[in-house]
């Protein structure tokens, strides 16, 4: 199995909400089982169905999250520099609209956008791996050609 890459924030985020699935959501929906099969007859029973709906969900969950943790390989940043590779936080200006924009990328679990987290399998971070400040860089987006210039990288 190819390992994933993570940060160490990724990997604790994940590590707690694993935990709070096992120690709080579990527990949690095996007593609303218990209730709702008190109800009665279980084939019109919708409380149920939903609850075991969401016990189906929640397993999937933990199984996931515990497979994403025995693949982990934590890349610690700050121990990096250089050139742009996993881990760095990097601010980049879109050279047509001069609006800045500053990424950390991160492996694809941990990855989102409205956290300014960069997946680095996407075609920014594809593109900025290996470019070094003041380097500009061509990106082929869904939405067209984009051309960026790397203003700063930082290591945090």
């Amino acid at each position: 199995m190819e390992k994933i890459p993570m940060t160490r924030a990724g990997h604790t985020a994940i590590d707690e909400e694993l935990k709070t699935l096992k120690s709080v959501e579990r527990p949690a929906i095996i007593k609303a089982i218990a209730e709702a099969r008190e109800h009665g007859d279980l084939s019109e029973n919708a409380e149920y169905h939903s609850a075991r709906e969401k016990q189906s969900f929640i397993e999937g969950r933990i199984k996931e999250l515990e497979g994403l943790l025995s693949l982990a390989e934590v890349i610690d940043p700050t121990s990096l520099s250089g050139a742009i590779k996993f881990g760095a936080t990097v601010t980049i200006v879109d050279e047509d609209t001069d609006e800045e924009k500053t990424y950390q990328i991160v492996g694809e679990p941990e990855a989102d956008l409205e956290r300014a987290l960069l997946n680095i399998k996407s075609p920014i971070a594809r593109a900025l791996i290996g470019k070094e400040e003041g380097d500009s860089v061509e990106v082929r987006t869904p939405g067209g050609e984009k051309s960026y210039e790397i203003l700063s990288i930082r290591y945090i």
